[in-house]
């Protein structure tokens, strides 16, 4: 489990470093510029494909939320999942703000924790702060009409001597950047709920047999002759006598049975992992015939707006919202699997529409 964790003390109060947290426009003036999701609330993507320690964009939602106190972000960076906590405390000087990320699926590459960590830091200690200080002369010039001056600024003391020295401002900022930058990053990297599957085990058909009849050889008869015993005259005789033979019986050959017609080919549909924006599908192809079948074909269809990367097993193509997935050939008894991974629009969506093969369905969807 890799994390990010750091705190940093800022001379100003919580609801200013709320507003710098969570305003979309503000976020992009001092961490990334930030897009909103139509149609969903408490949902952005983050533009951090180009900064140091980042792969991709990140989409970024928000699961828990109190008004100037905490902030808890799901953040998905490219399948990699993690969590993001902001949590803004009041100090007698202003607040301190602490963000950990923690990451819930997936893994960052070696290379990427370091310079991800150092940008974070970066970010929460040098353009944060500046960011938070125009923000606080933007208020107190819309204050000017008040004739009066804000207790959030820091004051500049006159001596009675007649001249004056001004009171350095200290920003107490500089440390724990990327406890900010990591909840921001939370915000990017959008956590999957990812519950894995086993693929479902493949079963084998028996293959139908064939009989062939069997054609019985005639057996002939050679007649036999046997004489008769009948009393010898001196005078006669005796003449022998033929005994005649049954006819021999006529066997037909009987015609083996029709071949079986061919078994179609099944599949079965399983969700491997899921995440906040799409999931991992798993397609098992069985042949239960008795011999190899290599003309298949298994079409899922997706939601609106779907896409599909990264398949395994199969060749695919995406026709709208359909995709065709085809391989090479099944052996007989055999199976083949195909996995793939779907960036869905529909939030927390799990499952694609439908799956077929052959033109019937497939099983577990």
């Amino acid at each position: 489990m890799i994390e990010i964790d750091a705190q940093v003390d800022l001379s100003h109060p919580p609801d200013r470093v709320w507003l710098a947290l969570t305003d979309r426009k503000l976020l992009g003036r001092w961490f990334a510029e930030a897009d909103t999701v139509e149609g969903v609330a408490d949902r952005l993507l983050l533009r951090t494909a180009e900064l140091p320690g980042f792969e991709a964009d990140v989409e970024v939602e928000v699961t828990e939320r109190r008004e100037a106190a905490l902030l808890v972000l799901a953040c998905d960076e490219a399948g990699r999942l993690s969590e993001v906590t902001c949590v803004v405390t009041a100090t007698s000087q202003g607040c301190r703000l602490e963000v950990r990320e923690v990451t819930t699926h997936g893994e960052w590459s070696a290379d990427q924790h370091d310079p991800r960590e150092q940008q974070v830091r970066q970010t929460l200690t040098v353009r944060l702060p500046a960011i938070l200080d125009w923000l606080a002369f933007q208020q107190v010039d819309l204050r000017r009409g008040d004739g009066a001056l804000t207790t959030e600024l820091p004051l500049i003391a006159l001596r009675t001597s007649g001249r004056t020295r001004p009171r350095r401002r200290t920003l107490v900022a500089l440390i724990g950047g990327a406890a900010l930058l990591a909840g921001l990053a939370a915000w990017l990297t959008l956590p999957p709920d990812s519950t894995p599957t086993a693929a479902p085990a493949s079963a084998g058909a028996p293959s139908p047999s064939e009989t062939a009849g069997t054609t019985a050889a005639a057996r002939k008869a050679t007649p036999s002759v046997r004489p008769s015993r009948s009393t010898v005259s001196p005078t006669t005789r005796p003449t022998p006598t033929a005994t005649a033979m049954p006819p021999s019986p006529t066997v037909s050959a009987v015609p083996p049975p029709p071949p079986a017609p061919p078994v179609p080919m099944v599949a079965r549909y399983e969700t491997e992992s899921s995440r906040l924006f799409g999931y991992t599908g798993a397609v098992v192809v069985e042949n239960p015939s008795g011999v190899p079948v290599a003309d298949w074909a298994v079409v899922v269809t997706l939601g609106e707006g779907t896409t599909v990367d990264d398949v395994d097993g199969a060749n695919w193509r995406q026709d709208g919202r359909s995709i065709t997935f085809t391989g090479a050939e099944v052996a007989a008894g055999g199976t083949q699997a195909i996995s793939f991974d779907v960036r869905d629009s529909r939030l927390k969506a799990q499952q694609p529409e439908s799956c077929t093969i052959g033109g019937q369905p497939c099983a577990g969807l």
